[in-house]
């Protein structure tokens, strides 16, 4: 072992391996062509307790606080050679945190333990047309309506964007500035919400 990997960083690691050795090396020439890969690779991955990495044990989670355990998965991941399929795979790394740390108890255990068994998956919502890396600019507005809010905005280029079921989005609750912007967690059936056509990327899905 390694100052940094312990013996449980090396059993996740080659859990990981077989995973992406049994499950994902085989056919991913063909994931590649197609631009995106078979929703039941989520629930095999939560199966083997990938998705989980980092999250709290308490929502079905393992190693939370533990970046070396992640880095090891994260590297195993990389097996596949497919930016695409490990950038599909990692969306609830950025879509997921929000939820998990500040959403309401109930919001929590609802929505987070099915991301992390690979039942649902999750998307982070911020990128829109005119903007990208200029966070702070961002156009998309969310009025609140009584017990709602009422959303109207664009976002592109999401990963995972076309088949999440959950997304956290960055809207415009307040002024100008990052000092105005809220994050809403908004369901893929809510009402008026609609998604584009997939976009052909190099190396992203």
């Amino acid at each position: 072992m390694s100052d940094y990997f312990n013996d449980i960083h090396q059993q996740a690691r080659l859990s990981a391996r077989k995973f992406i050795e049994t499950h994902v090396r085989p056919y991913i020439d063909e994931w590649e062509e197609a631009g995106e890969f078979p929703r039941e690779i989520y629930l095999k991955a939560g199966e083997a307790g990938l998705l989980g990495v980092g999250f709290p044990e308490a929502l079905g989670g393992t190693g939370e606080g533990d970046i070396f355990l992640k880095v090891a998965v994260s590297e195993e991941l990389m097996r596949s050679t497919s930016g695409g399929f490990v950038a599909s795979m990692g969306s609830l790394d950025i879509g997921l945190p929000p939820v998990a740390k500040w959403a309401r108890k109930e919001v929590r255990e609802e929505i987070v333990p099915p991301v992390l068994r690979g039942e649902k998956i999750a998307a982070l919502a911020i990128t829109e047309p005119g903007g990208g890396s200029d966070v702070a600019s961002l156009k998309t507005r969310a009025v609140r309506d009584g017990d709602h809010y009422v959303v109207n905005g664009n976002k592109i280029f999401i990963t995972s964007g076309i088949r999440a079921d959950h997304y956290t989005v960055a809207v415009r609750t307040g002024g100008e500035g990052h000092g105005g912007i809220s994050l809403l967690l908004i369901d893929r059936d809510t009402p008026g919400f609609s998604t584009g056509k997939k976009l052909k990327k190099m190396g992203w899905w």
